[in-house]
């Protein structure tokens, strides 16, 4: 018998050695007719270096590279496992045979660079004059070499574009809705009086009472609407809890701000959203602003609560004041100076979790206990000696600074108060202006102990033979800033008027 006729062909394997070379591919969006152009086009070989050195940053690609107000065209970075071969095909001129096809691996591609994303918006720098033409204004602007005092004095046009057009290169589905109030059927919108463009529902009402400081008299009773809509979201035994908690807060002390709230009820946000409306009204202006008043308690006619005021504190930042942005621990919510426009860093993808992150979390957390589970720290509304505020804007009530000194200026005319201002209250003039100095000088001092380095400030000499204090910023710059608060930061202010509207 013969087994070799019915038996499967025989396949042949060879193994092939890679080379050690590792590649970056660019697939570049356009034909190439000249490699140096194209690698000018994404900032050439030391451009593509730095690039790929980094792996947050995107390949970015100018196609008019010598025009500083081109928006580059910008490329995400893959890894990949490609194989760069040279094949050639070799056939004698004449012959009848066919070629020799001969394969060699350059290297190995690890990264690839592709342009998916769409170009950006182009403006030129040119000018329109009266009679109808453009003109260029890039011998204007843009300087070539050192010039004279002449050139920077010559009027130019104000050209100022701004750096980036377009937030996203990449298309995005909104998947329109029509109005709810333009459907048929539908009954007319409550906020239709007012200049809205198509929302999609109208806010949900939490039924607050706003009460402004030239207002003659205070709400003794929420309204019924928050008084059912707290009754039909109290559901469970905590949020009875929680109220009950809130309201001997409120009967130990008629005036609180939302963050002290927060500190001492473990609740829900959303439903001390529905609670607070239903045991206090709400201050919009005056020397309690932003705070949650008890139901017929008025701070306007008792001198006692004085102690309840607010004061918005921002910490303030330059060299004047010891220490440099840089330098300040409480981190700013949002940075000029640490600014990277979006096209150009890959945005963070979420990372899966692992099944031993999720046993370690869920072991941490069985062991906390669960009654402060939405808790802030005393830190949000208290302020000591000796320590920094967690955000960079503050509002304190009087009380809630603990400071000997802060105490002492506060009730320095106890007894002698004559009537309630509406800027400093049932205090002395200026004393919110005192306070925020002392506070201030507290904080700079914590800053300068944890960093003696700051302490003494930098000499240079200069031609007059005095030495100046050298600064990073120019004297508008050291001014007071308003700071946005920090990442987390609950700032009332901004933002909890919106949450009852």
């Amino acid at each position: 018998m013969d087994v070799t006729a019915n038996s499967p062909a025989v396949t042949c394997t060879t193994t092939v050695c890679l080379s050690e070379t590792k590649l970056v591919c660019v697939e570049y969006p356009g034909f190439v007719k000249n490699v140096d152009k194209m690698l000018d086009s994404i900032g050439g070989e030391p451009g593509l270096s730095k690039t790929y050195a980094d792996s947050s940053k995107r390949l970015e690609l100018r196609y008019r590279p010598k025009d500083p107000y081109c928006h580059p065209v910008c490329g995400n970075r893959y890894s990949s496992n490609n194989l760069l071969l040279r094949v050639r095909r070799r056939r004698r001129k004449g012959s009848n045979e066919e070629p020799h096809v001969s394969m060699e691996i350059l290297g190995v591609i690890e990264t690839t660079y592709k342009f998916q994303g769409m170009a950006d918006f182009q403006y030129l720098a040119t000018h329109n004059e009266a009679a109808g033409s453009q003109v260029s204004l890039y011998d204007k602007i843009i300087l070539h070499k050192p010039e004279k005092k002449e050139f920077f004095d010559h009027p130019v046009p104000l050209f100022l574009p701004p750096p980036i057009f377009s937030r996203l290169d990449s298309t995005v589905d909104y998947f329109y809705r029509p109005d709810v109030a333009h459907r048929e059927g539908s009954l007319p919108s409550l906020l239709s009086n007012e200049n809205l463009i198509g929302p999609n529902r109208a806010r949900r009402p939490h039924n607050a009472i706003f009460v402004n400081f030239d207002d003659k008299s205070v709400p003794t009773e929420p309204l019924e609407a928050a008084r059912l809509n707290w009754n039909k979201n109290s559901i469970h035994h905590s949020d009875v809890k929680a109220e009950e908690e809130l309201t001997k807060l409120f009967e130990k002390r008629p005036v609180w701000s939302r963050n002290a709230i927060k500190a001492n009820v473990d609740i829900h946000p959303e439903k001390l959203k529905l609670l607070l409306p239903y045991l206090a009204y709400y201050m919009l202006t005056g020397p309690w602003r932003s705070l949650w008043v008890r139901f017929g308690y008025d701070p306007r006619k008792y001198t006692e609560a004085k102690i309840y005021q607010v004061l918005d504190f921002r910490i303030r930042c330059g060299m004047k004041h010891g220490y440099g942005v840089n330098d300040m621990p409480v981190k700013a919510k949002r940075s000029a100076y640490h600014y990277s426009l979006p096209t150009t860093v890959n945005k963070a993808v979420p990372q899966p979790a692992s099944l031993k992150e999720i046993t370690q979390d869920g072991a941490s957390s069985s062991g906390k206990l669960s009654s402060a589970k939405y808790m802030l720290k005393d830190s949000a509304y208290i302020f000591r000696e000796g320590m920094l505020p967690p955000y960079r804007q503050m509002f304190y009530q009087l009380c809630d600074l603990d400071v000997e000194k802060i105490k002492n200026i506060i009730h320095k005319n106890d007894g002698k108060e004559e009537a309630c201002d509406e800027r400093d209250g049932w205090c002395l003039p200026r004393t919110a202006d005192e306070l925020r100095d002392i506070i201030s000088s507290m904080i700079a001092q914590v800053v300068r102990s944890k960093r003696p380095a700051l302490s003494t400030p930098k000499l240079k000499p200069v031609r007059a033979g005095r030495k100046v204090e050298e600064s990073d910023e120019d004297e508008d710059d050291e001014d007071e800033e308003d700071y946005k608060a920090s990442e987390g930061s609950e700032n009332e202010m901004e933002t909890e008027m919106l949450d009852y509207l």
